[in-house]
């Protein structure tokens, strides 16, 4: 008995969806250009000219990254259109602690079905960010997943490269007895925390604003801050040591990738203005202060390690960063010191 002959469609996978996708994302990509950039559209790789009369010891730097749980409510909500600033934001803030200017990103979004208006959402967003970081988007990959991921489901992951001078480099070789830490506001939760945070919301109807000045779904789907234009502007004017993005594990957890040897931070959390969304976690788990702040980034997301913390928040202020002094570099402990939990 004959059988119709089958096709990639049958399996699962729609060649014709997968150029639509393309044509849809094709002006996202040209509005994130640079004079660099030299390969054409749709090629095997992405091409950049690399200004070599500009540095004298240029390093490559590089970060990849991913959105993670967020993603779960985009998808109960259906609104894909701010994920692809997390996805940007997390890779790029990571470059800029380095000191480094974000040159290209890439992204890769695997679906369990092609939704052509929502991979447009999301490289829309993707695009918007790297406008805003100044990169340019060059390439990327977008699969279909079948029999792998539910029909409905999406992750992406994207990977950048930035440039630093060697003698611009920041970090744990630069930070000194005394400096200050200078922390940035951030937008809520960014992208990290959000198994906890969805496990804590439960079933919520995500469109009410319980006891927040906002729907719940709102608040949890606030895109993460792009912080590269107003730190690279901060360490080109400024005496700054060391950038830390406050990402998993909150501010204990990542100040100490920026400690030399020897050196402690002593970080006062009553300095912090905490997100309604993160008393409301705290609230509503109970989750303790500890555990709070050692999963999310309370309020912010980078903090600056500078000689002088009041030059710092004044210039900041002034590109209309929210910032503040919230604490010190000190040589008679190692590690960070959390105080004043009053105000967690």
């Amino acid at each position: 008995m004959g059988h119709d002959p089958l096709t990639y469609a049958a399996a699962g996978v729609s060649l014709d969806a997968a150029d639509a996708a393309v044509e849809a994302i094709r002006p996202h990509v040209a509005r994130t250009t640079r004079p660099e950039v030299t390969g054409a559209f749709g090629g095997f790789s992405g091409l950049f000219a690399l200004q070599t009369d500009r540095w004298r010891q240029p390093l490559l730097v590089t970060s990849c990254d991913g959105v993670g749980t967020k993603l779960e409510v985009a998808r109960q909500l259906g609104q894909y259109d701010t994920v692809g600033q997390d996805l940007v934001a997390m890779v790029v803030d990571d470059l800029v602690v380095c000191g480094a200017e974000p040159l290209v990103f890439n992204d890769y979004i695997a679906v369990g079905a092609l939704d052509v208006a929502a991979v447009e959402r999301i490289v829309a967003g993707i695009a918007d960010a790297c406008v805003i970081a100044g990169c340019a988007l060059v390439g990327g990959e977008t699969a279909e997943h079948p029999g792998v991921l539910a029909p409905t489901h999406v992750d992406i992951a994207g990977f950048g490269v930035g440039i630093v001078e060697r003698d611009d480099l920041l970090g744990p070789h630069r930070v000194r007895d005394g400096d200050d830490l200078v922390a940035m506001a951030s937008t809520g939760l960014h992208s990290n925390g959000y198994s906890l945070a969805r496990h804590v919301v439960g079933d919520l109807d995500l469109a009410a604003d319980h006891g927040l000045a906002e729907p719940l779904g709102d608040a949890l789907l606030r895109p993460t801050r792009i912080y590269v234009r107003d730190c690279l502007a901060l360490s080109n004017q400024l005496d700054v040591h060391a950038l830390c993005h406050v990402t998993g594990g909150g501010v204990p957890g990542n100040l100490p990738r920026v400690l030399p040897d020897g050196l402690g931070a002593v970080v006062d959390t009553a300095t912090f203005s905490i997100p309604p969304i993160m008393r409301m976690i705290a609230e509503r788990g109970p989750v303790e202060p500890a555990e709070m702040w050692r999963t999310f980034n309370m309020g912010a997301g980078m903090i600056a390690v500078v000689g002088d913390g009041a030059a710092a928040v004044d210039m900041l202020g002034d590109r209309g960063v929210d910032a503040w002094v919230c604490g010190r570099i000190i040589g008679t402990t190692t590690g960070v010191e959390l105080v004043g939990f009053d105000g967690a």
